[in-house]
């Protein structure tokens, strides 16, 4: 193992070709990690950097990037930023450790070959400037000789005569005992900061240490929500996301202690060889002194913090990755239509807040009703329900399905019946998030006049009419189908939501001449500040009549024209392809195909037995070829066709109003609210959502319940448990009797434990209506004699050879 103090010092400090800022290409390098083709990653990496955006670049830019999707080009963007990143970091270390004359060829040559800012940072540790540390004290004592001694293992003298002359009691070095710890603590530094040591290390603990948890001694005899890991234990390797998280909040709160524990003697061996102790030195013993103490004191506190970061970071992204689906399918539920709503917010002490709005989202007029507060009330409140049905004939009754949900419902139900309105749904619509609203800028400058909880019931009967396009008004965090979502990494959460609002914005598309600013500011290109000029602009100027007007709203360039005018609709305009997906730019060459088969582009749109006579292969030329015209076609046969599924209400049983009402083998039909890794919950019309856990969503064993189930699902469920202290609801999908793989719990996953961990244990997850938590202890991680699993053998080192002293 070389030292710093053994390299050579550079006379060339510039730094090699391809290192200078601008020469560094990071396009091969995320070709080759993603498997993708070099050509199609360079398109992608040429069209954001000037400015393209992604969902644009997905839809309309096939032929650059041999159609690679939304995952993919978000993928090359996140990976682009990592790798500047990293070679931002390794120019500056470069240039530091060529001022201090220390840059070796060798040592460049690992720098430069560093993929990740861990190893980076390793190789950088030993010339990292540094604070005062036992090792410099001992150098500065003079010491520093003798360490060199004992590092290069002799084969004959003894430790203690060497270190006789070390002795000098004004240099704090009071006698032969303190000269040997001075030693030891600089060949120890040595030892900790050689990179490939800790690389070693980190990846023993990766692979091999297990997260220990146990209650802090305040709360050891206390009942807390986290006493399923009183005693837990479990591989780092495999450990879930949402159980990490679940442990790491217990931490923050006090209740929980947990360590990343790894056995000495899986790694240490293997380190005492690195450092070339040679066992018949008589300087062996104090060698090895120094590398148990490095590994000890200085490489395992490290290497903890590094595996905990990493931890986390792996189970944010897990935890993202979870919100996002949700969300997706949450902004992509079926809408209900541009009809008329009447929607009730429900309120017990304040009254039920009523509000009806027109197809474009309009209130018409709002009252307030009291349902509990007496016969009187009660009277009173049908007359008014009564007036408002009769004079604005709503397609549909849209109940908020809080406190008293319902029962409002049910009271909104028998109205229609007893006006011979059967045929009018009345629905039950998620009130997460509308409270957001109410209070939001957004509703204060849409009604400045009116209260904030009619506000709310507008929001609810515009959820109703098209979630994604009110929902978008709304902080995605507030909307209640997340898992942790508090406790992750705030940044990556929002960067994702908002990739998954603009991606599912786009991909349904905006109505121009209707659409709020909120919604605009979701397309591509445009942005708030735009949106609202384009919003100002519309209701000054009027209905835009096409595409190219647009073009006309200030701050609205060619640019930014470029990459919204696809996303946009306009029906009923002047041009029939602005009511489609074909881009302006693709006009002219639809006009040539309309006129090849002799019919007007009018004619052509929505015909797709007109559609099926045009010969794409006519039409392939320069930047169109068959992405481009199979989009084309497809969207000429169903223009403006909305990705989203039809709309159909939910039924639940008018005898389930309450938790009090359910009971075990009870059967109902119910709607996923949310989807963690552990499970789903199914709102089932108590106001409390149950949980079906993974292992209870199928009849077939699943790993992931995205496998299974989206939010806004129906799903039928038989309830298993009714838990009313804890207000916890269990129930099953599976057909009764029939049992997944897996069994019984207990052990570890895909052990003997299967996918069940107990649904009462641990913190409740931050989603929409409470529910069961997702952590829960599946047995200590040991194996017979309570003893751990045994560690895998680290013989056939690969590092040894690089480790060897020199």
């Amino acid at each position: 193992m070389s030292t710093p103090e053994a390299t050579v010092q550079s006379t060339d400090h510039t730094l090699a070709e391809g290192t200078v800022e601008g020469a560094f290409d990071p396009v091969p390098a995320i070709a080759e990690e993603l498997a993708l083709a070099p050509a199609a990653v360079r398109a992608v990496v040429k069209l954001l950097a000037e400015g393209a955006t992604v969902p644009f670049i997905a839809r309309y830019r096939k032929e650059a990037t041999g159609g690679l999707d939304e995952v993919q080009i978000r993928t090359i963007e996140e990976r682009r930023t990592y790798l500047l990143e990293l070679h931002e970091r390794r120019t500056a270390i470069l240039g530091e450790i060529a001022s201090q004359g220390k840059l070796t060829p060798e040592l460049k040559a690992k720098i430069e070959a560093a993929k990740t800012k861990a190893e980076l940072e390793d190789l950088y540790l030993p010339y990292k400037p540094k604070r005062r540390t036992r090792a410099t004290i001992a150098k500065e004592r003079g010491l520093e000789p003798l360490a060199n001694t004992i590092w290069s293992q002799p084969k004959q003298g003894d430790p203690k005569t060497s270190a006789l002359s070390f002795v000098d009691a004004k240099k704090e070095v009071p006698d032969v005992a303190a000269a040997l710890a001075g030693a030891r603590d600089i060949c120890a530094e040595r030892i900790a900061e050689h990179a490939e040591v800790r690389k070693l290390v980190r990846e023993a603990f990766t692979q091999h240490a297990a997260m220990v948890v146990g209650k802090t001694k305040e709360f050891a005899d206390k009942t807390t929500k986290f006493d399923a890991y009183a005693s837990f234990e479990e591989p780092v390797s495999s450990i879930p996301s949402h159980r990490f998280l679940a442990i790491r909040r217990g931490e923050n709160e006090g209740v929980l202690r947990a360590s990343i524990d790894l056995a000495p003697e899986a790694v240490l061996p293997k380190i005492e060889r690195a450092a070339g102790i040679v066992p018949a030195s008589p300087f062996a013993g104090e060698l090895t002194q120094a590398a148990q103490d490095a590994y000890k004191r200085l490489i395992v506190p490290s290497t903890q913090v590094d595996v905990r970061v990493e931890l986390k970071l792996r189970s944010d992204r897990a935890a993202v990755d979870v919100f996002a689906q949700n969300l997706r399918e949450l902004l992509l539920a079926a809408p209900f239509g541009p009809r008329t709503v009447l929607a009730i917010d429900p309120g017990q002490r304040t009254g039920c807040k009523c509000a009806v709005v027109d197809t474009t989202g309009k209130l018409l007029a709002h009252e307030t009703i009291y349902l509990v507060q007496g016969a009187e009330a009660t009277e009173r409140a049908k007359k008014v329900l009564r007036e408002l049905v009769r004079k604005h004939q709503p397609s549909a009754v849209a109940v908020g399905n809080g406190t008293h949900g319902r029962e409002t419902e049910l009271f909104a139900r028998e109205l229609l019946v007893a006006e011979g309105l059967q045929e009018v749904p009345c629905v039950s619509v998620s009130e997460a998030g509308a409270s957001v609203y109410s209070a939001s800028d957004i509703a204060r400058e849409e009604f400045p006049d009116l209260d904030l909880t009619i506000r709310g019931a507008i929001s609810i009967a515009r959820r109703l009419q098209d979630p994604l396009a009110e929902l978008v008004k709304i902080d995605p965090k507030s909307i209640g189908v997340g898992q942790y979502q508090h406790d992750v990494q705030q940044t990556l959460l929002a960067r994702k939501l908002d990739d998954v609002v603009e991606s599912c914005v786009n991909r349904v598309g905006v109505e121009l001449n209707t659409a709020s600013a909120p919604l605009l500011a979701r397309v591509a290109g445009i942005g708030g500040s735009l949106a609202k000029k384009i919003v100002d602009y519309r209701h000054t100027r009027g209905a835009f009549k096409h595409r190219r007007a647009l073009l006309d709203v200030p701050g609205v360039g060619p640019r930014t024209f470029e990459q919204a005018a696809g996303f946009l609709r306009i029906h009923g305009g002047e041009n029939p392809l602005d009511a489609s997906a074909v881009h302006p730019e693709r006009y002219a060459l639809v006009e040539r195909m309309a006129a090849d088969i002799g019919v007007p582009v009018g004619s052509l749109v929505g015909r797709a037995e007109l559609v099926d006579k045009i010969n794409p292969k006519r039409y392939q030329e320069g930047d169109v070829g068959s992405f481009t015209l199979q989009d084309i076609l497809s969207e000429l046969k169903k223009p403006g066709r909305d990705p989203r599924a039809t709309f159909e209400p939910p039924k639940f049983r008018d005898d389930v109003r309450t938790m009090e009402d359910l009971r075990p083998d009870m059967e109902l039909e119910g709607v996923v609210t949310n989807v963690t890794a552990f499970g789903a919950f199914v709102d089932i019309g108590v106001h409390q959502d149950g949980l079906v856990h993974v292992s209870k969503l199928t009849d077939r064993f699943v790993k992931d319940p995205n496998e299974v189930v989206k939010v806004g699902d129906k799903l039928k469920v038989r309830v298993l448990e009714v838990d009313l202290v804890r207000q916890r609801i269990s129930l099953t999908a599976r057909k009764e009797g029939a049992h997944a793989g897996g069994g019984g719990g207990g052990g570890a996953q895909g052990k003997g434990g299967g996918n069940r961990p107990p649904h009462n244990a641990g913190p409740r997850p931050q989603q929409g209506r409470g529910g069961p938590p997702p952590g829960a202890n599946r047995g200590p991680q040991r194996g017979p004699g309570g003893q751990r699993p045994q560690e895998k053998s680290f013989s056939n080192n690969p590092f040894e050879k690089l480790l060897k002293k020199s």
